[in-house]
């Protein structure tokens, strides 16, 4: 359809097909390090279907806070298994880090993941004090800005985040009824709007920092720059990185990225 390379990823990215493997290696490589130290609690639950379910990363001492990675996919794909590593940067500054499977779609409605999202950090922020951070890439980008959104979490919840970074985040689905994922994911006009964070307004007092690759698709640019104009946060755009690896500075407890997501 009319937009389906605009949004196509993999197709302009050099070697693109041996991220998910890497990822994958590297992911099971940093789980097993923590389940031998026992700072590994897997596959809890917070809902009734097998993939919800998150990984619940610890630190050596008393954690400082909670982080939530929520991983992409346009909603369709992946799994918490594949994104462990990049929990290191957060972890090696002394914050508990979970990470979450949800619903995929067909199977299910993008504002069913929303509302499963949502439980995910309720549930997570029950086991972990302190303040939360939230951050996404792609469609957890979307994810984690919903999350910003008034009413979607519980207040107390809402209360304690202290910053969320969408990353290469969908902003607005409406263009994506221009794309052959329409139908899997469910879209028409109303639902798009209903689920698109630029029509919407953060929680009063909640930091909000956009990132994206400055080697990305013009449309992840524009949807990260949407996003900032919305919303009135900083977007910060990352030189020579593209739209898998953008997401690598999570994993370097000293990168920039990480800096503004713990504060």
């Amino acid at each position: 359809m009319e937009l389906d390379d605009a949004y196509a990823n993999a197709a302009h990215i050099e070697g693109a097909d041996t991220y998910p493997p890497r990822w994958a290696r590297e992911a099971a490589a940093f789980r097993e390090g923590l389940l031998e130290q026992g700072l590994a609690d897997l596959d809890v639950p917070y809902g009734d279907s097998p993939r919800q379910r998150f990984d619940l990363f610890l630190p050596m001492e008393k954690a400082h806070g909670l982080m939530v990675f929520v991983h992409g996919g346009y909603w369709l794909r992946f799994d918490k298994s594949t994104w462990s590593h990049l929990a290191g940067g957060a972890l090696s500054r002394g914050w508990a880090v979970a990470m979450p499977s949800y619903d995929l779609c067909p199977d299910v409605k993008i504002a069913d993941i929303t509302a499963q999202i949502a439980r995910a950090v309720e549930v997570a922020a029950g086991m972990v004090g302190g303040p939360i951070a939230l951050a996404g890439h792609s469609a957890g980008g979307h994810l984690v800005a919903r999350m910003t959104v008034p009413g979607v979490l519980p207040d107390a919840v809402a209360a304690r985040l202290s910053h969320v970074m969408p990353i290469s985040p969908v902003a607005d689905l409406r263009p994506l009824l221009r794309t052959s994922m329409a139908e899997p994911l469910h879209l028409d006009q109303q639902s798009a709007e209903a689920e698109s964070p630029v029509l919407m307004q953060p929680c009063k007092g909640v930091p909000v920092s956009v990132w994206v690759g400055g080697n990305e698709r013009p449309a992840f640019l524009d949807q990260a720059g949407w996003l900032s104009q919305a919303w009135g946060a900083p977007c910060e755009e990352v030189p020579k990185r593209h739209h898998f690896d953008v997401i690598d500075a999570l994993a370097d407890p000293n990168s920039d990225m990480v800096a503004r997501l713990l504060g």
